[in-house]
C-alpha cells in the first residue's frame, strides 16, 4: 500500500513527510494553480528535495494531442528530474502518448480515469499507475467501489505491473473504501489527511491517557521524567 499526498503546497509536504512514510506526491495543473504563479520547475525541484530521491513525484503534462503530451513529458524529465512519473489523461490522444512513452521505458501515470474501459486500455499501453477520480465518479453515479474492485481483479489476473492510484477524495471513508477494495495506492489532499488524523475521539483518548498518568505520578510528569528521577536515586 502506498500513501501519497495530493498537493504542491511546500508547508503541507514538509509537515506530512515528518508524520508518515509518504510514498510520494501527486500534482496537476489545478493543484499548481492553488499555489499561485510559482516558479514551476524550481518549485517541483524543491518538492523532490523534500521528499527525497526514493519517493515518487507525479507531474502532469498539459495538452490535448499526443505530440503535446510527449513534448511536455520530455520537458518535465529534462527540467525537473528523469525519475518523475508523468501524468497523462487516458483519452485517445493521451493513450497514444502513453504507448509511445512506455515503449521507450518511461514512467507514466494514466490520469483522468472514470471508466473501467479507460483503465483496461491504459493497462494495455503499460501505464505504471492508473488514477481514477473516486469522488468525481461517485458524483456522476459511477460505482467507484466496483470500478476499483474490478480493475484490481484484472490486474491480478493479468499479473500486470500497473497499479491503481486512487485520487479525488473528499473524505476519509472514501480513502478507506478504495484501499479495502484493492487500490494499491491512494493520494489525498492535506485536508483529508488532517481529518483522518484529527478525529476528536483520538485527541480525547490521548488526553485521557495523559490525565490518568498525571493523576498517579504528578502533573507534567512523563515516563522519561520518571526514569530521570529513578536515575538520581
Amino acid at each position: 500500500m502506498e500513501i501519497l499526498l495530493d498537493t504542491a503546497n511546500i508547508a503541507a509536504i514538509k509537515k506530512y513527510v515528518d508524520v508518515i512514510n509518504l510514498a510520494g506526491i501527486t500534482t496537476n495543473p489545478t493543484i499548481v494553480k492553488k499555489e499561485g504563479k510559482i516558479d514551476f520547475f524550481n518549485h517541483m525541484k524543491e518538492i523532490r528535495q523534500i521528499i527525497g530521491p526514493d519517493a515518487k513525484l507525479h507531474v502532469q503534462a498539459v495538452g490535448k494531442t499526443r505530440d503535446e503530451f510527449v513534448q511536455d513529458a520530455y520537458t518535465i524529465w529534462d527540467k525537473i528530474d528523469k525519475d518523475i512519473y508523468v501524468k497523462i489523461p487516458a483519452t485517445e490522444e493521451g493513450l497514444a502518448a502513453i504507448k509511445t512513452l512506455k515503449n521507450e521505458g518511461k514512467r507514466i501515470t494514466a490520469t483522468g480515469v472514470y471508466t473501467e474501459f479507460q483503465a483496461y486500455m491504459a493497462m494495455a499501453c503499460g501505464a505504471d499507475y492508473i488514477a481514477p477520480y473516486y469522488n468525481r465518479m461517485r458524483n456522476m453515479n459511477i460505482d467507484a467501489v466496483a470500478f476499483i474492485r474490478n480493475v484490481a481483479n484484472q490486474i491480478e489476473r493479468d499479473h500486470s505491473n500497473s497499479k491503481i492510484l486512487a485520487a479525488s477524495f473528499h473524505n476519509v471513508e472514501e480513502v478507506n473504501n478504495a484501499i479495502r477494495n484493492g487500490a494499491q495506492a491512494v493520494t489525498m489532499g492535506p485536508d483529508v489527511m488532517a481529518d483522518g488524523l484529527g478525529m476528536p475521539a483520538i485527541e480525547k483518548a490521548v488526553d485521557d491517557f495523559k490525565s490518568d498518568w498525571e493523576s498517579v505520578y504528578g502533573k507534567g510528569s512523563s515516563i522519561t521524567a520518571l526514569a530521570s528521577q529513578e536515575d538520581l536515586k
